[in-house]
């Protein structure tokens, strides 16, 4: 994650308080013609997004492509343990937002705009600015044995971006169904529009209705912003859960992986017991935001 965070913080050893106090003194304590009314500051750190602000309408904030975040502290860790936050499942962007200080231009964010993929960035650097960089856990080899890993959590670096495919400001694809040969549109979830989708969800959950899981159209239903140039919502609602066939929805999922930005969490271990290098996409497991557990 070397492009996401700035060299300067604690990935190559842990900062002490003294370390903290001194950095939060250098860059931060108000000057003595400064109001006595001033907030106190903390030491920060400049994350850079995935997306590079580039789905970001031009008024957004985040079209900057960087976020500023504060290291973590003994609130957060509060936020962390606040057993309500736990239960409705909100727990971690009660962190995030806690720890977003701004835009890294002197401008708030609006949480609800960040993108899945920039939230990824927002995650991994959550967890380096408050427990260090280093995430030990347990990973699966290929032969089904369990063995202790050590992820270097500053290594992430983001998916490639082919800025030629992007037209700055806006956040709307083109494709073609290449079976019905139907024309969609569709645009990058947000943490609002993932919001609503896990009420859905929900809602879903609670009727029962002998279908499984609902999911991967409710995603889609809500990604797809227009229909052979139509955007009226009930129709789109009715294609995705009645005629979208199996093989286009497929194409049209592996090209939203395609266009949306996101972090490569990909990871590469060494077998214990062979001694071969296999890949894994990197484990969140309970002691990635609690490491006491």
């Amino acid at each position: 994650m070397s492009q996401k965070v700035n060299d300067d913080y604690p990935g190559k050893a842990p900062m002490s308080d003294k370390q903290l106090k001194d950095i939060a003194t250098a860059q931060y304590v108000s000057k003595a013609t400064e109001s006595d009314t001033t907030t106190h500051k903390f030491p920060t750190e400049i994350v850079e997004l995935p997306s590079k602000g580039l789905l970001y309408p031009a008024e957004s904030s985040l079209s900057s492509g960087k976020l500023e975040m504060k290291y973590m502290t003994a609130k957060e860790e509060d936020i962390l343990t606040t057993q309500s936050y736990i239960k409705q499942g909100v727990v971690l962007d009660k962190l995030f937002r806690s720890l977003i200080v701004g835009n890294g231009e002197g401008k708030p964010v609006n949480y609800n705009e960040l993108l899945i993929g920039d939230k990824n960035a927002v995650m991994i650097a959550a967890r380096v600015l408050g427990y260090g960089k280093e995430y030990t856990c347990k990973v699966t080899t290929p032969s089904g044995d369990q063995q202790d890993a050590t992820i270097d959590l500053t290594s992430f670096d983001d998916k490639p971006l082919d800025e030629s495919l992007y037209t700055k400001g806006m956040n709307n694809f083109e494709f073609l169904l290449p079976a019905s040969q139907r024309k969609v549109t569709f645009k990058i979830l947000n943490h609002k529009d993932n919001a609503a989708v896990d009420l859905e969800l929900k809602s879903v959950k609670k009727i029962k209705d002998g279908y499984g899981s609902k999911e991967l159209t409710t995603r889609l239903i809500h990604a797809i912003t227009s229909l052979d140039g139509d955007d009226d919502r009930g129709k789109i609602r009715s294609f995705v859960k009645n005629e979208l066939l199996a093989i286009d929805s497929r194409a049209l999922r592996d090209n939203m992986r395609k266009m949306g930005p996101d972090v490569d969490l990909t990871v590469e271990i060494i077998d214990q017991e062979t001694g071969e290098p296999f890949e894994i996409t990197l484990p969140i497991t309970a002691n990635f935001f609690w490491p006491s557990v």
